[in-house]
């Protein structure tokens, strides 16, 4: 399977102990767009998510994701793509700027590039102020665009969010919204869950 989608599924299908979480799930995601999952609590939006994202097989169907197949070449898609879960990601006890430099290490980026990685994505994403400050005392809007900033340390093809606005408030949830809008600007393939 050859595309230039961001995100192809057919016809996955998944079961859990007798229990069908997708039945036929097929889906695709233009390559710059973002792309929204909608639907209430069990219907199988994580469970689609988990699949594309290479954390969870499949029991039958293909998906390809950034041009790599899920099943086949997961280590591609896994260099292609981010993923923001529905909790934060990031270290409480660290400050904004110690954990986006936390995770920029671990994606093996020098120090240097991993500081100054941290400080434009600290500024783009409104943190600049409370970069030093310890991630425990951001605000849960702030909490969620501390983690947002940290999926894009790579700046992947795709960015998976999985219930990106949930728990925060009408402000926060705008500028979650706005930074959305900001990385399909940017190219960047986005697809979402929400209810």
């Amino acid at each position: 399977m050859t595309t230039t989608s961001g995100v192809l599924a057919e016809e996955l299908r998944k079961t859990y102990s007798g229990t069908t979480a997708l039945d036929g799930f097929s889906l695709a995601v233009e390559a710059g767009t973002v792309h929204g999952l909608l639907g209430p609590n069990g219907a199988g939006k994580t469970t689609a998510v988990r699949i594309l994202t290479t954390l969870l097989r499949f029991d039958s169907g293909r998906a390809e994701v950034a041009g790599a197949d899920v099943t086949k070449d997961p280590a591609t898609v896994r260099e292609r793509i981010a993923l923001t879960g529905q909790s934060a990601a990031v270290d409480g006890l660290l400050s904004g700027r110690q954990n986006l430099v936390l995770f920029g290490r671990l994606l093996h980026l020098p120090a240097r590039d991993a500081r100054r990685c941290a400080d434009e994505l600290l500024e783009r994403f409104g943190l600049a102020e409370a970069a030093d400050r310890s991630a425990q005392t951001y605000s849960g809007g702030m909490m969620r665009r501390l983690d947002l900033a940290a999926s894009l340390i790579r700046r992947p093809a795709v960015l998976f969010l999985d219930e990106p606005t949930t728990g925060l408030d009408p402000r926060s949830r705008n500028q979650m919204w706005q930074a959305v809008r900001d990385l399909v600007a940017d190219g960047t393939t986005v697809l979402l869950t929400t209810q």
